[in-house]
């Protein structure tokens, strides 16, 4: 079959406090959930109505079982999850300091099994007959995963909508000096990138939002959207149209899966068709619903909740921005 959304890269667990504000040596009890940036950006499009999978590995352990069973669940075709031997599934801890402290422990070493994703597994059809191909910076942190992941952009040449999540996460890469490289042959076969303040600068080496976005469009996309946090999100079309949008009132709870949520909600946007403000606007409001809730992939909001949030932003006056991290679209994910 063919998909709307077919993302590529980490899958494992989330591991959350069900207590915030506590530091996880003082926690005693936690939820399990359904984790991994591009994972839930399925899940979040899925729960817009579009079939959508992933392409990731797992260990072969209990956890590899839930992951699979979890994205069923979510209505996320698992067919593509492969299973390595290199590690166990990988867990990720967060600790919640509400409204923007999120601090994250990765346990993926030496090595997880989402980047053990080789170019030879891959199942090129349905790479080139998605509607929106979506792959992650992380993916391009180490091999095999860098070539199956380049390889799939290759086969699509750029002729379809493929969306290039910047991702920044160092602590996965032996050397971050050599990132940029790898980040702007991406950006050659893509056609969106996605990233907040720190990822532009490493994609790019600009920071200030539009000399970031010039020089996204410039590495080759056709729409780019840069992520500022408090301030909102700055879209800018090859066309030269631009977007602005203000941040949306959030009490915030978790910022964590707030960008997940703003990428599913971004691929419906895409695939419905919209012009760039609407798009962008879709999934700022859907971010901030997410941020607003405790868990990440459990916590995707339908379109209908998405439309109600923007209802209600637009009779509020704009927030006075402050600095946060996390609590917005643009903060960690």
């Amino acid at each position: 079959m063919s998909f709307d959304v077919l993302t590529m890269g980490r899958a494992g667990v989330d591991v959350y406090p069900l207590r915030t504000g506590v530091g996880l040596a003082d926690v005693t009890s936690f939820g399990k959930y359904l984790g991994g940036s591009p994972t839930n950006v399925a899940v979040a499009a899925a729960r817009h109505g579009h079939s959508a999978a992933v392409i990731t590995k797992t260990g072969a352990d209990p956890f590899g079982h839930f992951v699979r069973t979890a994205l069923d669940g979510y209505g996320v075709d698992s067919r593509f999850v492969g299973t390595s031997d290199i590690a166990p599934t990988p867990v990720t801890f967060c600790e919640i300091f509400p409204p923007d402290d999120f601090p994250l422990y990765f346990y993926r070493l030496p090595k997880a099994p989402d980047l053990d994703i080789r170019p030879d597994e891959l199942d090129f059809d349905a790479i080139g007959t998605a509607r929106i191909l979506w792959v992650t910076g992380t993916g391009l942190s180490e091999e095999p995963s860098r070539a199956a992941t380049l390889a799939a952009l290759r086969h699509r040449a750029a002729s379809s909508t493929t969306v290039f999540d910047l991702d920044w996460r160092p602590m996965f890469w032996r050397d971050p000096a050599k990132a940029r490289a790898y980040y702007a042959e991406t950006l050659r076969h893509t056609t969106v990138a996605v990233g907040n303040l720190d990822e532009c600068e490493v994609a790019t080496g600009e920071r200030e939002p539009y000399a970031a976005a010039e020089a996204l469009l410039a590495a080759g996309v056709a729409l780019a959207v840069v992520k500022q946090g408090p301030k909102g999100v700055l879209a800018m079309d090859r066309d030269g149209s631009t977007a602005e949008i203000p941040p949306v009132p959030v009490d915030v709870v978790n910022g964590l899966g707030a960008g997940d949520a703003f990428g599913g909600a971004l691929c419906h946007g895409l695939l419905s068709g919209w012009d760039t403000e609407r798009t962008v606007s879709f999934a700022n409001a859907a971010g901030a619903l997410v941020a607003g809730r405790l868990a990440c992939s459990e916590a995707m909001p339908t379109g209908a909740e998405v439309e109600a949030k923007l209802r209600e932003a637009a009779g509020h006056a704009p927030p006075v921005p402050r600095p946060t991290r996390g609590a917005e679209p643009g903060g960690l994910r």
